[in-house]
């Protein structure tokens, strides 16, 4: 009788024990119904063209089971539902979230891509975020004088402020950055990184020197070049040549013969190929010289 007694007191114990875990994993979301269900209904709703449907459900499994395996998955294809719906403040929210709180996941490297996309939207957009201010237009003022006065260029205050030419008003508002950007490129992952107030813009990938030939160090933006002439080895290499290396923008060093430019060969990125420059796709370098005022710093690290 005793050994009977103590035999269902070992039972029950086991029992409550395994059904507590079984109730916390449940609460992580491991256990259908839980995170994974969610997750896959979701998809299925995306699929279907329910963004609405699918944001809520994604919603409500961040929210029910902020820890589960799923959760990163979810904050991912959350950002993307938010983007593609214009809603690019929560898809910036949601990107952070996911870098921040999940450092170790495999979804990083894609999470960091869809946030400097959201970033740059923001950027070049109307909305005042964080990383702006608002300026108004006083009398006798140009859009040359409040770019130089704030460290901003002419076309970023164009295209963030939806403007067609350089004509301002008094009393008109624009929107301008409150601090300075940055560049830092990565040799040893030939990625570029755009940061505004040290925090991370987007990420960019670049071709830099072969044999370690680029520069480590911190250097300054002296010159910016639409369209730029390559003199190589004593020939004039002129922007429309197809021999011309240069690509369709030179942002130049305070070391002479280095800088930042375009490149006639995108399939090298990635790859340690140039002459000690920092090369990068036409379309990526057209958007920084957009940004990136003369005088921006530029660091480079092994």
């Amino acid at each position: 009788m005793r050994r009977q007694l103590v035999q269902g007191v070992i039972i029950g114990v086991a029992l409550i024990a395994g059904l507590g875990g079984l109730v916390f994993l449940s609460q992580q979301g491991i256990f259908e119904p839980g995170g994974k269900q969610l997750l896959n209904r979701a998809s299925r709703a995306q699929h279907k063209g329910d963004l609405s449907g699918a944001q809520k459900t994604l919603e409500e499994l961040i929210a029910t089971f902020p820890n589960s395996p799923w959760t990163d998955d979810a904050l991912l294809q959350l950002g993307q539902i938010y983007r593609d719906q214009n809603q690019l403040l929560e898809s910036q929210k949601v990107c952070r979230m996911l870098i921040e709180q999940f450092p170790e996941s495999p979804l990083i490297a894609l999470a960091e891509d869809q946030l400097g996309g959201v970033n740059m939207a923001l950027l070049l957009s109307q909305t005042v975020t964080e990383w702006d201010s608002v300026h108004e237009v006083q009398p006798a003022e140009t859009l040359g004088k409040i770019a130089s006065d704030h460290g901003t260029t002419v076309e970023f205050m164009k295209k963030a402020n939806g403007l067609d030419s350089d004509l301002i008003r008094p009393g008109q508002k624009l929107k301008i950055p409150k601090g300075h950007f940055n560049l830092i490129v990565d040799k040893s992952q030939n990625r570029l990184l755009l940061t505004a107030q040290d925090q991370f813009v987007k990420a960019y990938p670049v071709s830099t020197g072969k044999d370690n030939s680029t520069p480590v160090g911190t250097f300054k933006i002296i010159n910016k070049i639409s369209n730029p002439v390559w003199y190589k080895q004593g020939a004039v290499v002129p922007p429309e040549s197809p021999e011309n290396i240069l690509g369709t923008r030179w942002l130049g060093f305070d070391k002479k013969g280095y800088g930042i430019h375009g490149t006639t060969e995108p399939e090298t990125l990635g790859q340690q190929v140039t002459a000690g420059c920092v090369r990068m796709a036409n379309s990526d370098v057209e958007e920084i010289f957009a940004i990136v005022p003369v005088g921006t710093e530029v660091t480079i690290v092994d």
